[in-house]
């Protein structure tokens, strides 16, 4: 899978090339004249690859080299089909029969298909052959390589950002206080150097906003300039620029000048002056480092302000401190109607009343992206007051906009931003306009689609999972999508994309042939070539269009949302490597029955509660990689799915570890299996032998009836089997049970698991932490329970390097309470600290949690009292602290004395810190 790759601009070239070296190899035994033409093939398409790699990065393309890349894009899509029904029906083998005459018909039989296979594919391949000789021709024919390199060193000839500073300051809005923000952030330190960086959404008002706090606080500046650097600098002349504007009025600069020079002249003007800079629009931290060489940091209090849509470059820019990147945030609803309607009408008291409704709709709609206001509302100025009109451009908003030169320029800005991503990139983000509009969408599930999509690419050593993550991650630094559920590590674990950014990606996986949509009457595409990824939203019955006039036999990747009893049948999808049936209303089990004819599926995700069962079919899927089953009533697996060898994530809720589960050795993830009385303690040991695995979650659900086994039998033989995982690759355990609290001797685990990553077990507990556990270094997450909580168990969790969040627990009225320290050189880069004991008191040192945000814990109120006359818990000393809450034990305590007192010495400590957190307080007893 690693060395598989499929992107919008290529289609599946890549794929494809890997696929004919395969069937070049001895394995396959092909004719010397099948050979010569695969090879062939191969060479051929490896150079067309190169020129669609390179058309990938042009920002124009010439409508002759449009033809002939999408010609070759949907020949790549062809000829891996061939292949790859080739390829199955090769592997493909009947189980194995009994007897030694059927034996020997079998193989006879699969002799002649195979004989047969191999002739049809050979004509087959004789057919490509002359297809690719034709692009090929054409290629050279019309000079392709050449225009492709005259488009790919194309320049935007107008700065689309110039207008904005040309822009009145009485007609802005929204403006007053970002700016004020800034000019605070910028002047409130007395520092001989201070670099700021403006960091958000393109269309946000970067640029508006440096430019506004430079015409404001310039004058009190010996020397000033503002410089645009875009996607392609020309650094001499942007250095040029800066010293013609910092020596005004002063001889003219040289224009054969070379880089050295300019930065030395530049070095030396600014030695001994307070200047203000704005550098506009930065797109890498190379064109940072070499325009910073030229920016000399003296001591007379010089500023800079950077502009940039990446937040790794913000912060790279960032001097002298990391943190002094101001992220501009979107315009508030109030304001976002004041922008729309002065634009429109004038003011926001000449709407008309019956345009009120749908004015306030679609400013909702823009987000509060100044310039996509601007843009619809320049756009419906050129509308009649019509109210049929302004609905028609509200339900074009996240659907793929109208054309209209405001429209245009608006997507253009945008663009920027999409043409600077690598191929990669571009893809997965186009990949989100599968989604229906205003999604929230999954990151895991998300990164799990781009994996089976063959989009994500891995160098030797690098893990599928982590990679995907990464593009994710960078797709919200470039501010491209918005993240939401941010966890305690900062990581976003689900995200939406802006309606303007969803026009844009629409637009592009159209001209690309990427992504063909269905459903609603309004979003409904028609592709002029094969469907090749359908998305289908029948989530509302209303105003739905079917897709039974669409060809299905070339759909690769189908999304379902919502009901699913319009949808064609399975059968209808032949070509079928993605299949999603998501928050299906309704979905019957009959709408499965011929899933097994689906031989090149390798990604199936079902929701719906209505589903309850599996079809035995799933069992023929020999290329499923993928089977997520969350969100459905499924409690038990078909006996065949042990047969899935390629299966890699097996993701469930409830459902019983299926029985010979050790023949699944491709599982990397399983979750959420459940153990219970009717679970052969064999199936348990033959989770040991899953090396594979990255990720367990098990649920036990064990009674203590008479008769069957004990729990402890259970969980001593998974610690067993953990021990054997633990060893190999695991990284992240989830083990929870039905409620009970159980014991678990995970002072057994031997060897200690050295690639944990994440360990929760909170309703097992312990006895005590075993010493072992300091040895996990990897461990980020823990969640366990422990009999007691003594300060030998923070010494031991306390050392650990890596651990970032860590929620402990123990039984309710655990003995004795205990005065617990957490000294000035424990958890250095924990985040979150969760503690649900009942300890007498809980102590920070000085130096103790330097960078936690999140504190909940309890507290004995008299043991607080008793330990010192002014309660001291020493939160004051929490300096990065966000969140607080306590539980507050009033066993014994008076409430005015001790309760009241304790409290105030805690909100006391509270204000104090640089975050003032609100302690939010919780009585118990």
């Amino acid at each position: 899978m690693e060395g598989i790759m499929v992107s919008a601009a290529t289609g599946a070239m890549k794929s494809l090339l890997c696929k004919l070296t395969t069937l070049l190899q001895e394995e396959y035994k092909t004719q010397s004249s099948l050979r010569r033409d695969i090879a062939f093939l191969k060479d051929e398409l490896s150079s067309m690859n190169a020129l669609l790699e390179k058309l990938a990065d042009a920002e124009t393309v010439d409508q002759q080299m449009k033809e002939w890349r999408d010609q070759v894009r949907e020949m790549a899509y062809e000829i891996e089909d061939y292949i790859d029904r080739y390829m199955t029906r090769l592997h493909h083998e009947p189980d194995k029969p009994n007897g030694s005459m059927e034996f020997f018909i079998s193989k006879s039989i699969r002799v002649v298909k195979n004989f047969a296979a191999s002739r049809g594919v050979a004509l087959q391949i004789k057919e490509l052959k002359s297809r690719i000789i034709e692009a090929s021709q054409r290629h050279d024919r019309y000079k392709l390589d050449a225009m492709a390199s005259s488009a790919s060193t194309s320049v935007l000839p107008i700065d689309p950002r110039l207008p904005v500073l040309y822009v009145e300051a009485d007609s802005l809005v929204g403006i007053d206080g970002p700016r004020d923000e800034l000019i605070k952030f910028i002047v409130d330190e007395e520092l001989p150097l201070k670099v700021v960086s403006v960091v958000g959404f393109g269309g946000l008002g970067k640029t508006t906003l440096a430019n506004q706090v430079y015409q404001k606080i310039g004058r009190l500046f010996k020397c000033k300039a503002f410089v645009s650097v875009s996607q392609n600098p020309d650094i001499r002349k942007i250095l040029r620029s800066i010293l013609s504007q910092l020596k005004e009025g002063e001889s003219a600069i040289d224009q054969s000048s070379d880089e050295e020079c300019l930065i030395n002249s530049l070095r030396d003007f600014l030695k001994d002056k307070r200047y203000i800079m704005v550098i506009d629009d930065i797109w890498s931290i190379k064109a940072w480092r070499t325009i910073k060489c030229a920016l000399l940091g003296n001591t007379c209090g010089s500023r800079i302000i950077v502009t940039t849509r990446n937040v790794s470059v913000a912060k790279s820019c960032c001097f002298p401190r990391l943190d002094l990147a101001y992220e501009l945030s979107s315009l508030s609803e109030a304001d976002s109607k004041t922008l729309f309607h002065r634009r429109v009408f004038g003011s926001v008291e000449k709407c008309p009343l019956h345009l009120t409704e749908i004015s306030t709709e679609i400013i909702k709609r823009c987000g509060g992206l100044p310039l996509a206001i601007i843009t619809i509302a320049s756009l419906l100025t050129t509308k009649a007051d019509r109210r049929e009109e302004w609905i028609r451009v509200q339900n074009s908003i996240g659907l793929g906009l109208e054309k209209n030169h405001d429209v245009e320029e608006m997507k253009k800005i945008l663009s920027l931003s999409y043409n600077d991503l690598t191929i990669q990139l571009k893809t997965c983000l186009l990949y989100l306009s599968m989604y229906p509009e205003d999604y929230e969408i999954q990151m895991e599930d998300l990164v799990r689609r781009w994996i089976a999509e063959r989009f994500v690419k891995v160098d030797c050593g690098e893990n599928l999972f982590d990679t995907g993550k990464h593009y994710f991650n960078e797709l919200i630094n470039r501010s491209l999508i918005q993240p939401t559920d941010i966890n305690y590590n900062g990581q976003a674990m689900a995200c939406r994309v802006h309606d303007m950014i969803r026009d844009l990606i629409i637009s592009k996986a159209d001209e690309e042939n990427f992504i063909t949509h269905s459903g609603h009457e309004t979003l409904t595409s028609v592709s002029q070539n094969k469907v090749r990824r359908l998305s289908i939203d029948y989530r509302g019955q209303e105003n739905v269009k079917t897709v039974s006039s669409m060809v299905t036999a070339h759909v690769r990747s189908l999304s379902v949302f919502g009901y699913t009893d319009q949808v064609p049948p399975l059968l209808e999808f032949p070509a079928l490597r993605m299949l999603a049936l998501d928050r299906s209303e309704k979905l019957e089990i009959s709408y499965l029955h011929n899933i097994g004819k689906l031989f090149l599926l390798r990604y199936l995700r079902i929701e719906g509660s209505y589903i309850t069962e599996l079809p035995e079919q799933i069992g023929h899927l020999h290329c499923l990689e993928i089977l997520d089953l969350y969100g459905t009533s499924i409690r038990e697996l078909p006996k065949s799915i042990v047969k899935l060898r390629q299966l890699k994530m097996l993701l469930v809720d409830g459902v019983k570890l299926p029985h010979s589960v050790g023949n699944m050795q491709g599982l990397e993830e399983l979750s959420c299996v459940t153990v219970d009385d009717s679970t052969s303690i064999n199936v348990l040991q033959e989770l040991g032998s899953l090396t594979r695995l990255r990720t367990l979650g098990l649920k036990l659900c064990i009674s203590d009836s008479p008769g069957y086994k004990t729990i402890t039998t259970y969980v001593h033989e998974l610690v067993s089997s953990l021990g054997k995982l633990g060893s190999a690759r695991l990284q992240h355990l989830f083990v929870k049970t039905d409620g009970r609290l159980v014991d678990m001797p995970l002072d057994s685990w031997h060897p200690p698991p050295h690639l944990l990553q994440e360990l929760s077990t909170s309703d097992l507990c312990l006895c005590q932490i075993p010493e072992s556990m300091a040895s996990m270094v990897n461990l980020t997450c823990l969640q366990i329970s422990v009999n007691q909580v003594r300060q030998e168990t923070l010494l031991i969790l306390g050392g650990l390097p890596a651990l970032l969040s860590l929620t402990l627990n123990s039984p309710q009225n655990a003995e004795p309470k205990q005065r617990l320290t957490v000294w000035s050189n424990m958890f250095r880069c924990l985040k979150r600290f969760l503690l649900y004991c009942e300890v007498g008191l809980l102590i920070f040192e000085a130096g103790a949690m330097p960078k936690l945000k999140v504190l909940e814990f309890q507290v004995v109120a008299c043991e607080a009292r008793s330990a010192t006359r002014t309660p001291d818990l020493g939160i004051c000393h929490l300096s990065a602290l966000s969140d607080l809450c306590i539980w507050m034990d009033c066993t014994g305590a008076n409430a005015d004395e001790g309760v009241h007192e304790l409290q105030d010495a805690i909100r006391n400590a509270a204000r104090l810190l640089p975050n003032s957190p609100t302690p939010y307080f919780h009585r118990l007893y």
